[in-house]
């Protein structure tokens, strides 16, 4: 195969697609009727998906987006008030370490993870986001730490990565008032890289992939390694997954998540 040739592989669900193209792994997510919620079935595909794009050595750049109109709207309520806390067991969110042994919503990953978010990116969707390399961000995009409004704790880093985004004290307003953030204040803050039409954020995110491809993969690989390091502070993730695990122990009975989703619902009627 020469330099210029390209294989195109697509793997599908229900709910997490994959495609190959021009050495560029697209993973989406793929529940648009429920604003791409991560039920059990996504928590589970979504890291098998990452894996085998990641192993794969004709891949040298991760993108994932959601099916429009949204990016992911976090945990799927429903599901959570009638599994209780058994919703995502072995993914992470309730602050502990994953199958794969890390920390967050992701396995352990060697090549650049971009996030193309197209539409909102919710509470554990916005933990998604934030576990990217970087993000950008169609025009349509805003994004909402919504824990406080749901009574869920962040277990997937956001109390860590948000404030390595946009600062202390932006993500503890986020975080308390649970109010959303636009395409173009997310960049004025630091959140995203870009923001583009909406029609055009998979071109210019596969574009800023191509140039990552256009690079020598072992050193990608390596700065990227060392970017991780630097970034990483083991303390901070600890303290947010204590936390998260003592509230879920005290608080996610299926009866209190079903009464919270109701709350939730019956806010949006009146608001």
């Amino acid at each position: 195969m020469t330099h210029n040739e390209s294989v195109t592989t697509t793997t599908s669900s229900d709910s997490v697609l994959l495609e190959i193209s021009e050495h560029i792994a697209t993973i989406t997510l793929n529940r648009p009727e429920a604003r791409n919620a991560l039920s059990s079935e996504v928590l589970k595909l979504l890291p098998e998906k990452m894996r085998s794009a990641d192993a794969n050595p004709d891949v040298r750049v991760i993108i994932l987006t959601g099916a429009d109109p949204a990016f992911c709207a976090g945990l799927d309520l429903k599901e959570l008030g009638s599994s209780g806390q058994n919703l995502g067991s072995g993914s992470g969110a309730d602050g502990s370490r994953n199958r794969d042994g890390v920390r967050g919503p992701f396995p352990l990953l060697s090549k650049p993870l971009i996030g193309a978010v197209n539409g909102v990116a919710i509470t554990g969707g916005f933990e998604l986001a934030l576990n990217c390399d970087f993000l950008i961000a169609s025009e349509h995009a805003k994004f909402g730490d919504t824990h406080s409004r749901v009574g869920v704790m962040p277990g997937w880093g956001l109390t860590v990565l948000l404030p390595q985004a946009i600062g202390v004290r932006r993500a503890r307003e986020m975080s308390f008032t649970g109010n959303f953030l636009s395409a173009a204040e997310a960049l004025q803050w630091g959140l995203v890289n870009h923001v583009v039409p909406h029609d055009d954020l998979m071109p210019f995110t596969r574009q800023i992939a191509s140039d990552i491809v256009g690079n020598e993969a072992e050193g990608v690989s390596q700065i990227r390694s060392t970017y991780a390091a630097i970034a990483h502070d083991d303390d901070a993730w600890e303290t947010e997954s204590r936390d998260s695990r003592a509230w879920m122990r005290a608080q996610f009975t299926p009866e209190k998540v079903e009464a919270r989703r109701v709350a939730i619902q019956a806010r949006g009627r009146t608001q």
